[in-house]
């Protein structure tokens, strides 16, 4: 789809469809009033007749109205003018895509941006559209047979801005957004893949394949059980173990800034591609969503996408931490003590808290980027769910500076985060008898703090933030599927990062 920004009179506009608000109760906004003084009271007489009173999401669609060129007008229902929120404009773009699609409009011009929404420019609402455009165009159909028959029509999207100089903010913010929306678009598609297609190796060719594109910038690496074992990542082996799916960890780096001996950024992805909880094993229902399970990792790729289209100034390196957590045979069990690449000895006490295993070990790894900062993304906890269920990604952090800016990012983006403390009282939690560590904290609560707690001891030489995205990854359900989340709250803490956010 294509879209653009521009500043029109709706009086000499030409267009298959106009797209204008209209407040509760039947308060016409700005250009609607343009739009009614054009007709002579035309849509203000439909208002008083009760055609439409303004409730948050009410469609009207208005052919040839009198002395208007366009040949249609569609009047969007917006709320309380007040009141409209962040939540309220995103429902509003959803309800219009649907409406124009359903109305086989194949161009329409959108005044929508011209709300106001408390604390958000015009750079955050055409940016805002354009991801919630995309994100309503979406479907994962690859596996079907008969695909999904293409009833989109809608080709072309104009948003239409007061004045000339917000056509530059808003063409900013086009082009961020189709960046951030393919970038959510590769997270979501690795996600729904099923585990007997995506694997470690499927992880790896698909890195492979980003960096086989040269404007890129990048190069991908991938090794194998046989370096890790030579390199000491023991516990991330052990995972593994019980799967007939080799692990494997591919790097990606990213040199765009113009001093290449410059500290990069890590971002470190979980990789369970599927997890069966291992010799603790899950209960079968809904065992089919662990193939969630490498969400952080799919978070990862979408996110190098997003850095490599936007060419953005910096240097990153993505981590994909690749695994299968299977029974058998040679699976690890409870009570096994393992040696991590950090020398730090862990007693494991259910091997369904694989996932800070394998992190561990790749935590200890990044220490050879001498990295700026590092932020592992994981599909973690069930406990993070309990705690903030499926609205936030939990937040936990050794740097406070760190954990404002990716709060900062989440309020921006509206992909928000909590932050969750780490102290004392949990870190005792995940003391053994036997070993350094055990794998989980026992039964006093707070599992997903105690899984961040673990972590940190291995996340020592620099700064690092953990992101607990096991509530917020996927939809269950009727709407089951990948969200594709924290792609655009991570990419906007790299566009601020770097200065290129724009402000009006």
């Amino acid at each position: 789809m294509d879209f653009s920004v521009k500043n029109n009179s709706p009086k000499k506009l030409h267009s298959e469809c106009m797209i204008v608000g209209v407040f509760e109760p039947r308060c016409l906004s700005n250009t609607a009033e343009q739009i009614d003084k054009i007709s002579t009271g035309y849509i203000s007489n439909l208002l008083n007749r009760g055609e439409l009173e303004g409730q948050l999401g009410q469609i009207l669609l208005l052919y040839h109205v009198p002395n208007v060129l366009s040949e249609r007008v569609l009047l969007v229902g917006c709320g309380k003018e007040k009141e409209l929120n962040e939540h309220q404009f995103k429902q509003i773009i959803y309800k219009t895509i649907k409406a124009l699609n359903d109305t086989g409009s194949i161009e329409a011009v959108c005044f929508l941006t011209e709300l106001h929404v408390k604390g958000r420019n015009n750079y955050w609402k055409v940016r805002q559209a354009v991801e919630i455009v995309k994100e309503s165009l979406y479907v994962f159909d690859q596996l079907k047979s008969n695909k999904t028959k293409n009833c989109h029509l809608l080709c072309k999207l104009v948003f239409n801005v007061s004045t000339r100089y917000k056509i530059t903010s808003g063409e900013r913010a086009i082009s961020h957004a189709l960046a951030i929306a393919a970038g959510v678009k590769t997270a979501k598609d690795l996600s729904n893949m099923p585990p007997n297609i995506c694997n470690a190796n499927y992880l790896a060719s698909h890195a492979c394949q980003l960096a086989d594109i040269p404007e890129n910038k990048l190069v991908t690496r991938v090794i194998g059980e046989k370096q890790m074992k030579e390199i000491g990542m023991h516990a991330y082996l052990a995972v593994g173990q019980g799967s007939q799916n080799e692990s494997m960890m591919s790097i990606m780096e990213y040199q765009g800034h113009p001093d290449s001996k410059a500290k990069p950024i890590v971002l470190l992805g979980k990789g369970l591609t599927f997890d069966s909880g291992g010799i603790s094993i899950k209960p079968a229902n809904n065992m089919d969503e662990m193939k969630y399970d490498m969400c952080g990792a799919a978070t990862v790729c979408g996110v190098m996408r997003v850095v490599t289209q936007l060419k953005l100034p910096i240097n990153v390196v993505g981590i994909l931490a690749g695994c299968e957590n299977m029974p058998g045979s040679r699976a690890f069990r409870p009570g096994d003590i393992l040696t991590t690449m950090s020398g730090k000895t862990v007693e494991v006490l259910n091997t369904d808290a694989e996932g800070r295993l394998v992190l561990c070990d790749t935590l200890t790894f990044v220490e050879r980027f001498k990295p700026e900062l590092v932020i592992d993304i994981a599909t973690l906890t069930g406990a993070c769910v309990v705690a903030l269920g499926k609205h936030y990604t939990g937040l936990m952090s050794n740097n406070n500076s760190l954990a404002r800016e990716l709060l900062k990012a989440s309020e921006q983006t509206g992909d928000r985060v909590w932050r969750l403390p780490l102290a004392e009282e949990y870190y005792n939690q995940i003391n053994s008898n036997f070993a350094d560590l055990a794998n989980i904290g026992g039964d006093l609560g707070g599992g997903a703090i105690t899984a961040g707690c673990f972590l940190s001891h291995f996340a020592t030489k620099y700064t690092w933030a953990h992101l607990d995205i096991a509530g917020t990854a996927w939809h269950s359900g009727k709407e089951k599927g990948a969200t594709g989340r924290p792609v655009a709250m991570l990419s906007q803490f790299l566009l601020n990062y770097t200065g290129l956010n724009y402000h009006e």
